[in-house]
Formats: structure tokens, sequence, C-alpha cells
């Protein structure tokens, strides 16, 4: 049913919300033993690795906008189904930043404005800097290369039962690429939550955090369509559909 799959989708967007931007702003860095940018990036790529296995067979556990519409874009997905899959996705988002938010906040002194609670930016709320012009194409990039890997994966002529593994770790390469230059999104919803917590700055650049995967998004569905097309398109997310 239509409603499990919303469900999945809130469930899954969640934990990828809470569990990698939990592991940013609780885990990073804790004194002496934080986990720096290579446990972001591999708590981010294990959070979309579990729920594949755990929501693949209900939703496709796409979790993420960009996905869902550059599946849409591939062939793989229908486009009726795109604006409840992005309300979902984006309230799990939201829910996961909260109860990030009601965890962190038990800590003394913290200040989700001050502590940028793992919001995306550019420019001066870049962590190294870069310009608008710089993150908006490593968004669009990243985004497209993201969606090709996840449609190779999920092909019906690849290896059964390991995409969840190609897909996890291919967010874990983008987020170790890109973390320095926008704290890395490729995922609108993602980047939504956090924003609404931190307000002002966060919320003023939100829109390139949108529009930059949507268009890479697309860009990948489209070019791996052309690829290597599947005319009967078995594939509707992160693992083969079971219908």
């Amino acid at each position: 049913m239509n409603s499990q799959k919303y469900a999945a989708e809130l469930i899954g967007t969640f934990w990828l919300t809470f569990g990698g931007c939990g592991s940013a702003v609780l885990a990073a860095a804790f004194p002496e033993v934080g986990i720096g940018l290579l446990g972001v990036s591999l708590a981010f790529g294990l959070t979309v690795l579990t729920m594949a296995y755990a929501i693949g067979h209900v939703s496709g556990c796409h979790l993420n906008p960009a996905v869902t519409v550059g599946l849409a874009a591939g062939g793989r997905f229908p486009a009726s189904q795109i604006l409840p899959y992005v309300v979902a996705q984006v309230l799990g988002a939201i829910l996961g930043a909260l109860v990030l938010y009601l965890i962190a906040s038990g800590a003394p002194g913290f200040d989700a404005a001050a502590s940028g609670f793992a919001a995306n930016g550019y420019g001066a709320h870049s962590p190294g800097g870069y310009s608008m012009g710089a993150g908006f194409l490593a968004e669009v990039v990243l985004t497209a290369l993201f969606l090709f890997i996840i449609m190779g994966a999920t092909h019906g002529r690849a290896p059964v039962g390991f995409a969840p593994i190609a897909i996890g770790l291919a967010l874990t390469l983008v987020h170790l690429i890109s973390i320095p230059v926008t704290n890395t999104s490729v995922n609108p919803a993602r980047s939504t939550g956090p924003a609404l917590f931190v307000g002002g700055w966060a919320l003023g650049q939100l829109w390139l955090f949108w529009v930059a995967p949507l268009i890479g998004g697309a860009l990948g569905g489209i070019v791996y369509r052309w690829l290597s097309p599947q005319p009967d398109a078995p594939v509707v997310g992160g693992v083969r559909s079971p219908g």
C-alpha cells in the first residue's frame, strides 16, 4: 500500500538525518575521541546502507527528493508518486532534526545557530569558505554521480543483493569529497531539517540545496537511462522492486 511506502520513506529519512547529522553534531569533535570528517562520512553512508536493507523492499529506500526525481527521470519511478514521496522525506528529515535538537540541547551551552547544527552552506558558511558557484557545481556533479551509481547498482543485470553496499559507500565518498565545500547536502530533505533549527543564514541559503541536487539527480538519471536503458524498469530505488 502507498501509505506503507510513505511511512517507510519518512522513517528512513528520519534515520538518515538523525544518524548522519547526529554524528556531526554530537560526535565529530568530541574531545580527544571525536570521529571527525571520516566518521561523519561513514555515518551518512551507513544510514543509507542499513535502511536500504530494512525498507528497500517496501518503498525503494529513496530517502532523498533528488533520488526520487532522478529515478523518475531515469524511467525507474512513476512521476505521479514524486510529490508524496518528497513530502514524506521532508517530514522525516524535520523529525530527525527535531529529535537531534532535543538531545543536543541537553548539553550545557548548546546553541543550534552558533554550532551550525550540521546545516549546509556556502561562502562564509562553507566549512572551507567555498563560493556559491563552487558549492552549486559540487552539489550538481556529486548528486548526478550518486544517481548514476544508484541506477547502475539497481539495474536488472547488476549483482543481486549488493546495491545497498555500493550506494552506501558512494554516499560515504560523496561526503569525503564535499564536506569541506558545503558540509555535503546532495539531499534537499536532509538540508531542510537542520536549516529550520538554525534559521537565518541557513534558511537563506537553503534554495541552493534544493535546486542543485534536483538538477544533479535528474541529470544522473537521464544519462544512465541513455547509457544503459532498462525498458522493463523493475527497480524503484535502493533494491529491486517486489513487483
